[in-house]
């Protein structure tokens, strides 16, 4: 089975992915804090993938090193690194295990719940947030190459007002569409 992505936006892309990214601080929690510097590094759920976080953290911030094109979304110029934040990997790990629990490929939870609202209830305290999702995919290297593939999750990527992430994967079972299911979320406190 061919492997998906999918990211969120306001404007529908030709691919049908979509971007979306919230500036939104009295709505979001936001906070002019920096996050906490004690928030837990565990790694969560990594499909049984050595190095998962260095790995992911090495590839996000070559390409942020390099600049990137876009597509539709545009050039990117090189930019500073992302973080690493357990607190986001928590969002992440709930959305991939729901999605590979439940068999299905959204954004928006089981319980209709949002990205937005998933890292809010996590603790991150955020005034810009984004998430990218991905199925499929079996290593690093393969799902890091289909989101800058894609233009909403390139431009994710490759945002310099976002500082953060966490990312996590979970297996699916014989019964699921997809072999795994990936979640990144990216934010600025």
């Amino acid at each position: 089975m061919k492997a998906a992505h999918r990211c969120r936006s306001a404007l529908p892309l030709r691919t049908g992915a979509w971007i979306f990214t919230v500036v939104l601080a009295a709505c979001g929690g936001g906070s002019d804090d920096p996050p906490d510097a004690g928030a837990p590094a565990g790694p969560g759920p990594t499909c049984g993938l050595a190095n998962f976080e260095a790995d992911l953290l090495a590839r996000v911030n070559a390409a942020r090193a390099a600049g990137a094109q876009c597509g539709a979304r545009g050039a990117f110029a090189a930019t500073g690194p992302l973080r690493w934040h357990g607190v986001l990997v928590a969002p992440a790990a709930t959305h991939s295990q729901d999605m590979a629990s439940n068999n299905f490929f959204s954004h928006t939870g089981s319980d209709n719940s949002t990205f937005a609202q998933r890292v809010t209830a996590a603790g991150y305290g955020w005034r810009l947030v984004a998430e990218n999702i991905a199925a499929g995919y079996r290593t690093v290297q393969e799902v890091m190459d289909g989101w800058m593939s894609s233009d909403g999750h390139c431009a994710n990527i490759m945002n310099p007002a976002l500082r953060d992430f966490g990312v996590a994967c979970v297996p699916g079972s014989a019964s699921n569409t997809y072999s795994t299911y990936w979640t990144m979320d990216l934010a600025a406190p």
